[in-house]
């Protein structure tokens, strides 16, 4: 479609990008005065039964799901030629992959997005929906500092998953999306040991791609490479990670993290994406009670060095008036003696008169 056509009640501005299954076009609700995203299929896909099912089950996944750091799904038109679109929320701002591209991430930075991403996945999981494609092309981030996940077109839905579709047709889509067994989809860069294999793959391979997103943002490199794919996929299944390209400031714990994300065999895998999200918030939050503790610590430092100067002042000014004097005040009796602040300090004597210390008059 070219700019100025019109889709429904959406005109089309311009394209965004291409992806395997279709084309995303800018256009602007017309009804609702806002800007969207509208996802088409290609054309050479209507044909393809599998392309097509894919589409629809996008629809129904990202229906099924309502979080702040997945693009959402406004709805479904009927395209040119009998092409289906997608309307998606349009996420302004680069992708992750735009913005690793300059370099690695601060860390501060690359924890937060990683968060925010473990928490998508998250919630995505706890419906039943494995990504499959996670990676920085498919993350958006804005200049606020939050992030969105784009693209769940080959998105599995676990059996028995409450995102399960009930409407008929949904017996039609393909076995191989439901089981994803001997089926190879995602980004070979991105896929899990088992993902490459074509097996049967669950949650933790998300938790695999999570691994690799995390370790790009930090290094600004991804964590296997290849000058070819078979290259790539064989450092996946055999390679172990280098983690000297890891910045010597990194967090322990988030060693640990990495490490246990990217475990080849499954079964040694981090098991829930949650824990991440826990272990990433402990050390985003881990320096602020020591730096309260340092303060903390200051403080008190201050405040007892303070006491022992007002005692050491205390101590000479209480000397200098107990010092024996010659003339009648040197007989007068017992002396009282007020402490005053430094601008006012005076002596009173038993006679009732009042005589300026010299440290006032200083």
């Amino acid at each position: 479609m070219d700019a100025g056509a019109q889709l429904g009640p959406y005109l089309i501005e311009g394209v965004l990008g291409s992806g395997g299954m279709g084309t995303v076009y800018r256009a602007r609700d017309k009804r609702l005065e806002r800007d969207v995203a509208i996802k088409v299929l290609r054309e050479e896909s209507l044909a393809d039964a599998e392309q097509s099912a894919r589409f629809q089950r996008e629809a129904r996944l990202l229906a099924a799901m309502n979080h702040p750091h997945i693009a959402a799904i406004y709805g479904i038109e009927d395209g040119p030629n009998g092409r289906r679109a997608l309307v998606l929320e349009l996420v302004e701002g680069p992708t992750l992959a735009e913005r690793i591209a300059k370099g690695p991430l601060p860390i501060k930075e690359a924890l937060g997005f990683a968060m925010q991403i473990a928490d998508a996945l998250d919630a995505a999981h706890e419906r039943g929906i494995v990504h499959r494609d996670l990676k920085p092309a498919n993350i958006k981030t804005a200049s606020n500092g939050s992030i969105k996940i784009l693209d769940f077109g080959v998105a599995k839905l676990l059996p028995g998953s409450p995102a399960t579709p009930s409407s008929p047709e949904s017996a039609d889509l393909p076995t191989a999306m439901t089981t994803g067994k001997h089926t190879i989809v995602g980004t070979v860069a991105y896929m899990s040991p088992e993902q490459t294999r074509g097996v049967e793959v669950d949650k933790r391979t998300d938790i695999w791609s999570f691994g690799c997103v995390l370790y790009e943002m930090l290094t600004g490199r991804a964590a296997f490479q290849g000058p070819t794919v078979s290259d790539v996929l064989a450092a996946i299944l055999s390679r172990d990670l280098d983690f000297a390209s890891l910045p010597a400031s990194i967090p322990a714990p988030m060693r640990r993290l990495l490490s246990r994300c990217l475990e080849k065999e499954r079964n040694r895998r981090l098991r829930d994406i949650a824990d991440a999200r826990m272990e990433i918030e402990d050390a985003l939050t881990v320096s602020k009670p020591e730096a309260a503790r340092v303060e903390d610590r200051g403080h008190r430092t201050w405040i007892v060095w303070s006491a022992v100067a007002v005692a050491a002042f205390a101590g000479i000014v209480i000397g200098w008036f107990a010092k024996p004097r010659s003339g009648p005040s040197s007989q007068a009796g017992v002396t009282r003696f007020v402490i005053a602040p430094l601008e006012s300090l005076t002596q009173t004597s038993a006679t009732g008169g009042r005589v300026r210390s010299p440290a006032a008059e200083e």
